[in-house]
């Protein structure tokens, strides 16, 4: 009998192994907080979010658009410059490109080009002038056209005065031919219109009137034909037109017809 008591305690010790276990079973259940560690990875990713603020900041490159800018003024100013110089060519002493102009020495001629050269190191504005029939071009520089005489073509008050011109009587002065020769010189490369008209007037001959010298025709041919490329330039019509007219005036005023241009008078 005493021995069943004894055996009858040992369950107490299976609930000691049981209980030691349990201790066991706690070490396992603080195994998850050993876990935390991974939580510390949290700051690591901030300085990750702050990197895209810090790319974006050269992608604005403010100095890029400072210089996008200040190019369109600049090019701006040079067209400008170019416009103003234009103007300038364009309108030099009030003559304009494709405008007729007289030049005293050779009469009518047409300004192409308003140009600047530089010669002998200085830089010159000039007109450039074509002169069709004589097949010419000829440079004046700018600041001494005045002094050339250049002017434009006749207006109505001084075209009307040439044509009255025509009308009056011929004044033949009592001098030697050699020295009235250069005074009708002298009044054709003037580049006057009613001084031409005058040395058309004095030196017209009809059918009824002695034959001229050739010096005389020479000079009167000059004459009419530097008059008759200005009529006919004002008036939009031919230089031929242009001398049947004043010829037909100045028969009128003689009371004779001349012969026509181009025929093989003396």
């Amino acid at each position: 009998m005493p021995t069943k008591k004894k055996t009858a305690p040992q369950k107490p010790a299976a609930g000691k192994a049981a209980a030691k276990k349990a201790p066991a079973k706690k070490t396992v259940a603080k195994k998850p907080p050993a876990k935390k560690p991974p939580a510390k990875k949290a700051p690591a990713k901030k300085p990750v979010a702050k990197k895209p603020p810090a790319k974006k900041a050269p992608a604005k490159k403010p100095v890029a658009k400072k210089t996008a800018t200040k190019k369109p003024p600049a090019k701006k100013a040079t067209v400008k410059k170019a416009a103003a110089k234009e103007v300038v060519r364009r309108s030099a002493l009030g003559f304009r490109v494709n405008e007729h102009i007289v030049y005293p020495a050779h009469g009518v001629g047409l300004i192409i080009e308003i140009s600047e050269q530089e010669i002998a190191g200085m830089s010159l504005e000039l007109f450039v002038i074509n002169f069709e029939k004589e097949k010419m071009v000829l440079r004046v520089p700018i600041n001494k056209a005045e002094q050339t005489g250049m002017r434009k073509l006749a207006d109505n008050k001084v075209m009307d005065g040439a044509i009255r011109t025509l009308k009056g009587r011929a004044r033949i002065k009592r001098t030697m031919w050699s020295r009235r020769a250069q005074e009708y010189e002298a009044k054709i490369n003037s580049g006057d219109l009613i001084a031409i008209a005058e040395v058309v007037r004095d030196l017209f001959r009809n059918e009824n009137q002695p034959e001229q010298s050739y010096s005389e025709r020479q000079l009167y041919e000059a004459a009419l034909e530097r008059m008759a490329r200005e009529v006919a330039t004002v008036e939009k019509t031919t230089e031929d037109a242009a001398i049947v007219k004043l010829e037909a005036i100045l028969a009128k005023t003689t009371g004779g017809a001349r012969r026509q241009p181009g025929s093989d008078a003396a």
